[in-house]
């Protein structure tokens, strides 16, 4: 129990525990997008050839990043099981089915035969084992943020989880890591006969450690104090949170995704396409753009919790709008670095680049998290950040390839960036900020509005 006053979050008990929740949460959620993203790299890099042979390389790209997308649109289905089970069970339990699936799929990849060895079946293996992925990392995602924000004091909500969201980079990072060191030290005809296949199967040795982390860690006590509350007034767990996200908390559901359209295009342009304009058009050698990647992962890793840090500071809204304005301007000079093919240019392209998106990415598991009520909050969040996927990063690189298809220019592809990012940059004017208010205040404002429609109906 807590004294008056006290957030279930603020006990000693809590704050100690929480240094092994973030780790736990960081760690799993990097093995379950590395396996996503070693993927989105493999797609841009082997999959055109080995799965999808066709006469034109940029056909057999778009191919094998049509099945990439297919990842993204698994991805809001997985968001609201996981999501529905997460609100009625607990947020730890889901979290290590999702990176058990994962896993699976992703080792599985790495054993199917070709297009040459066994024909149509091989692409249909790998749509759906990609489909398998893309369910599992939907419901990584709200699991992982809620596991450290219903930990997490308010005052420091905006650090703390952006941890969470550092196992993207990280994630990203481990998988361009391992495919540079295979590129590197491999020809290109041999990575691309087996050397791919070795990231993949790597992927069964960091399910296990990542397994072996989540199960040392307990339920968070926001949920746990929700159902107990929950129990004391005799009401009943909702049998349908996705259903009920949508009715108590449609604003912020359309205010999310909003702001994940900006985000989200621009951080497959940066880290799916650039892979391919650097190869087929600039003509650069793999292992040049795969360690630009690298090296500008390795510094937002860095830069994710400070973008957090200041947003305790100054507020959500500032910083992700710095994000939002400064990767409109960026995606005009970003093109034009790659163009020039000098290595320092790619990668100080790169760095950039992921610098400016890590100021939206920071601060966003927070103010997602904060806009919706803990009854339903696993449910909304994976909604609002997973739906939106469908529209931003399944079809970034696909619209990005078509746009230079059809103008020959990158100029086309800058401008979509800016008025995704001018999306972005809407949602975040109109949402309210929430920085340093708990989660039992937010609860509480819902449930008295919940109240006063209920009188008034």
């Amino acid at each position: 129990m807590t004294s008056p006053g006290q957030s279930v979050t603020e006990t000693a008990e809590v704050r100690r525990s929480l240094p092994r929740v973030v780790l736990a949460s960081l760690v799993g959620a990097t093995i379950e997008w590395y396996d996503f993203f070693l993927y989105s790299a493999a797609a841009a890099l082997v999959f055109n050839t080995v799965f999808f042979p066709a006469s034109d390389p940029l056909v057999g790209t778009m191919l094998a990043l049509g099945t990439y997308a297919l990842g993204f649109v698994a991805r809001p289905v997985g968001g609201i099981v996981f999501g529905h089970f997460g609100d009625r069970v607990g947020r730890k339990q889901l979290l290590m089915i999702s990176l058990i699936m994962m896993g699976l799929a992703t080792v599985g990849i790495g054993l199917l035969p070709t297009y040459a060895q066994v024909g149509i079946w091989a692409p249909i293996m790998l749509v759906v084992l990609r489909l398998i992925q893309g369910f599992a990392v939907g419901g990584e995602w709200g699991g992982a943020v809620l596991l450290v924000a219903e930990y997490g004091t308010a005052k420091g909500r905006g650090f703390w989880t952006s941890w969470p969201q550092v196992g993207v980079p990280a994630g990203n990072l481990l998988a361009a890591g391992v495919l540079a060191v295979l590129a590197g030290f491999q020809s290109d005809a041999d990575f691309e006969a087996w050397g791919w296949r070795i990231p993949f199967l790597l992927s069964a040795v960091l399910v296990l450690i990542g397994y072996w982390i989540r199960q040392s860690v307990a339920e968070t006590p926001v949920f746990v104090e929700a159902q107990r509350r929950a129990a004391e007034r005799k009401q009943r767990i909702e049998r349908s949170p996705a259903i009920e996200a949508v009715r108590r908390h449609p604003r912020g559901l359309l205010l999310g995704m909003g702001l994940r359209l900006g985000e989200n295009v621009t951080y497959y342009i940066v880290t799916a396409f650039s892979l391919v304009y650097a190869t087929e058009v600039v003509g650069l050698p793999k292992s040049v753009i795969l360690n630009a990647v690298l090296v500008a992962a390795a510094v937002q890793v860095a830069m994710l919790p400070a973008w957090g840090a200041l947003s305790d500071r100054f507020g959500r809204r500032p910083v992700l709008a710095i994000g939002a304005l400064g990767t409109a301007i960026w995606g005009f000079a970003f093109f034009r670095l790659l163009e020039t093919g000098a290595t320092v240019n790619v990668v100080i392209a790169m760095v950039v680049g992921l610098v400016l998106h890590g100021a939206m990415s920071g601060p966003e598991a927070a103010f997602i998290s904060e806009m919706f009520s803990t009854p339903v909050r696993y449910s909304a969040s994976s909604i609002a950040y997973q739906l939106s996927s469908i529209l931003a990063g399944s079809v970034a690189p696909i619209i990005a390839l078509e746009l230079f298809r059809r103008t020959g220019s990158a100029t086309a592809i800058s401008i979509y960036l800016v008025a995704t990012c001018a999306v972005s940059l809407v949602a975040i004017v109109v949402a309210r900020e929430n920085k340093g208010r708990t989660f039992e205040e937010i609860d509480a404002e819902y449930e008295a509005k919940a109240a006063k429609r209920e009188v008034a109906a």
